[in-house]
């Protein structure tokens, strides 16, 4: 193997180790604006989005022990590696860019919580609410009884007050 191969070949194999999570997609004439909005949309996120030669990247996912299927790296490839635990906040923002830019980019596969998983799941999880919204709708759901309670009670409190006061002003 050449020299840039191999630096490249370790450079790619280095990225993938120091990601928790990736996300493999396939691009077609991704303009340089574009592109650039995207990896800036992802660095936000802590991740990174890299172009790979098909090859160097199955060669150095499988150096990592990483089972890449050649076949479903189909077109020019790019490899979202996730350096945070959430990744499905990046797989958001790729779905995202795909729809709003014609579908410029399709997912193919992701490698998440080490399980290589095809791209219909990557989707899938990406279409569901995210870590925040999770918590929101469950914090929502354990003060929702408490301040149904409190509503009960001022109605209750606020019957026998307002007989009251309409008798007072009665006089």
């Amino acid at each position: 193997m050449r020299r840039e191969k191999q630096l490249l070949l370790d450079e790619v194999k280095q990225k993938i180790d120091a990601s928790v999570s990736m996300i493999v997609t396939s691009y077609d004439k991704l303009e340089p604006n574009l592109s650039w909005s995207l990896r800036d949309a992802l660095s936000k996120q802590g991740s990174q989005y890299e172009v790979v030669k098909k090859r160097v990247f199955a060669k150095a996912a499988s150096m990592a022990g990483i089972a890449i299927d050649e076949t479903t790296l189909k077109g020019h490839v790019g490899v979202v590696f996730v350096a945070q635990q959430d990744a499905m906040a990046p797989a958001k923002t790729i779905l995202k860019f795909s729809e709003d830019n014609g579908d410029l980019m399709k997912l193919l596969c992701g490698h998440i919580e080490g399980k290589t998983i095809p791209a219909e799941e990557v989707e899938m999880l990406a279409k569901l609410p995210g870590i925040d919204e999770m918590r929101a709708n469950l914090l929502a759901l354990f003060t929702s009884p408490m301040s149904q309670m409190l509503s009960v009670v001022e109605a209750f409190l606020a019957g026998p007050l307002s007989v009251i006061e309409q008798k007072s002003e009665e006089k």
